[in-house]
């Protein structure tokens, strides 16, 4: 049965099946790395609109600025933190 692999994919396939590969010496740091770029290759970035009152976008503008941010970082990031059950919200 042919596969669809490229040549170096056969190769890594062969020496695996061989017993031949060698643990990377910072493999728990390139498996990290390598993770981080599959994420990031697959997050595809979506615009939305949300309305805010101004006194609610000033009063994240000096939260922002209090922590190094702009109020867009801010919201992005409280929205990630939010979907990755790392705050709660009371509704």
């Amino acid at each position: 049965m042919k596969n669809n692999y490229s040549t170096e994919e056969n190769e890594i396939l062969a020496a695996f099946e061989a017993g031949t590969l060698k643990k990377s010496k910072n493999s728990k740091k390139e498996i990290s790395v390598a993770k981080e770029t599959a994420l990031n290759t697959f997050s595809r970035k979506k615009q939305i609109k949300i309305t805010l009152t101004e006194k609610e976008i000033d009063k994240l503008k000096m939260k922002a600025f209090e922590a190094g941010l702009s109020y867009h970082s801010l919201i992005r990031l409280l929205i990630h933190n939010y979907t990755d059950d790392r705050i709660h919200i009371k509704l």
